[in-house]
């Protein structure tokens, strides 16, 4: 886990939103932060785990539900979670089976290439569109407005809008320059 990230996002969550379960730690993330980063629960548990054992986060029970774990961010965890915030970022080369496809399109149908992109495109317009529903209801949002983290959450939101808006012209461009490219399939 000494690589992993993961261990910092489940950091950040906690100390942001307070208690929560390894469940309501998954929700949180494919509801706010999936556009940038993903967890899943196979790799989250272990995480957990070991934060424990790190004394990084305690495990009580909520008072509704006995059975159900909450974790909660130790004074070690904050202190941890701040000392990795103000490290520089390590490069992360994006991993895309769109691109990986596409650097062997050589041996596909144009067609086909096409349609990968058309679909590529309508994915990408729908999470386009997702994102600036969201940031629209934050601008508009009063009580959002009042927290330290708000203005955040909209550099974050337009970091994925402007990303999406330029994928989107890619796929147009690529469609019309392979379109047009006498050489392909």
């Amino acid at each position: 886990m000494k690589n992993s990230k993961t261990k910092y996002a489940v950091l950040g969550v906690i100390s942001l939103l307070g208690p929560m379960s390894g469940y309501d730690i998954k929700k949180f993330c494919d509801k706010s932060i999936s556009f940038f980063w993903n967890e899943n629960f196979g790799h989250l548990y272990p995480v957990l785990a070991q934060l424990e054992s790190d004394g990084l986060i305690l495990r009580s029970h909520s008072e509704e539900d006995t059975r159900k774990k909450l974790y909660i961010i130790t004074d070690e965890g904050r202190k941890e979670l701040k000392s990795w915030l103000v490290e520089p970022v390590e490069y992360q080369p994006k991993r895309s089976e769109l691109l990986l496809k596409l650097s062997f399109g050589n041996q596909m149908q144009q067609k086909d290439t096409i349609c990968m992109l058309v679909a590529a495109k309508a994915r990408n317009q729908l999470k386009y569109d997702q994102l600036n529903s969201i940031y629209e209801y934050y601008l508009n949002n009063d009580d959002a407005k009042k927290k330290p983290q708000y203005p955040y959450w909209l550099v974050t939101l337009q970091y994925g809008i402007t990303s999406l808006e330029a994928s989107l012209k890619w796929c147009d461009d690529t469609i019309e320059f392979l379109n047009k490219y006498e050489g392909g399939k």
